[in-house]
C-alpha cells in the first residue's frame, strides 16, 4: 500500500497535467455536455430530422428510428498500407493467429475441436455495407434472400461512418452463417440448435 500511495503522490505532483488523475472537474464538464448539448439535441431530434429532410430530401439516409432499414453492399476487400486485405477470414486463419496470449488466445474448447474443423471454412466476411454503431446483430442477406452472416463490427475506417462513407475502405464485418452453424455442431456440441436454425 505504501508504494501505491507514493505513486499517487508522484502522479499528482507531476507537471504533466495529462498524467494527473481525472477528478470532479472532468465529471462536471461531462455533465455540462450532457445537459446543454446532448439533451437539447435529443429533445430537438424530430425538428432536426424534419429540417434535414426539407433541405436534403432523399439525398441522405433517414434516421435509424427502430424501423426496418435495408442497405445494399457487396463482398469486397480493401487496401491498407499498400497491401490487399481479402474479404474472407477462415477457421484456419483463426488457429494460425492463436498465440495462447490475449488477444489471440483461443478457448480450450476450440483448440480441442481443431481436428474436426475444415480450415478453409469461412469465419468472417467484409462487405461494402454502410453501417454505424447500433447495427450489430443485423442479418447479412444475399440476393437470394438467404441469411449468410451476422453483422458484428466494422473495420477501423468505418468509425467515421457517423459523418461520411468512404466506399474504398469502409467495411462491414459479419460472422459467416456457415461458421456459426459449424461451431454450434463441431465446437459446442449443439447439433439440435444447428438443426433448428437450419430448418427451411
Amino acid at each position: 500500500m505504501g508504494r501505491r500511495r507514493e505513486g499517487h503522490r508522484r502522479v499528482n505532483r507531476s507537471a504533466d497535467r495529462a498524467r494527473r488523475p481525472r477528478g470532479p472537474p472532468s465529471r462536471e464538464v461531462r455533465k455540462q455536455s450532457e445537459d446543454e448539448v446532448e439533451a437539447v439535441e435529443r429533445r430537438a431530434s424530430e425538428k432536426i430530422a424534419r429540417a434535414r429532410f426539407a433541405i436534403y430530401g432523399t439525398g441522405v439516409y433517414p434516421d435509424a428510428t427502430f424501423t426496418p432499414r435495408v442497405n445494399f453492399g457487396a463482398v469486397a476487400g480493401y487496401k491498407e498500407r499498400g497491401r490487399t486485405v481479402t474479404p474472407f477470414t477462415t477457421f484456419g486463419g483463426t488457429f494460425d493467429r492463436a498465440t495462447g496470449e490475449p488477444p489471440f488466445d483461443l478457448p480450450k474448447r476450440w483448440l480441442d475441436a481443431r481436428p474436426r474443423l475444415n480450415p478453409r471454412t469461412p469465419m468472417d466476411v467484409c462487405t461494402t455495407n454502410d453501417i454505424i454503431g447500433g447495427n450489430s446483430g443485423s442479418p447479412l442477406i444475399n440476393r437470394a434472400g438467404d441469411v449468410v452472416g451476422l453483422v458484428f463490427d466494422g473495420n477501423i475506417y468505418s468509425l467515421a461512418g457517423d459523418f461520411w462513407y468512404d466506399g474504398a475502405q469502409n467495411r462491414t464485418i459479419a460472422v459467416a452463417s456457415v461458421a456459426i452453424l459449424t461451431a454450434l455442431d463441431k465446437v459446442y456440441g449443439a447439433a439440435r440448435l444447428k438443426q433448428e436454425l437450419s430448418a427451411p
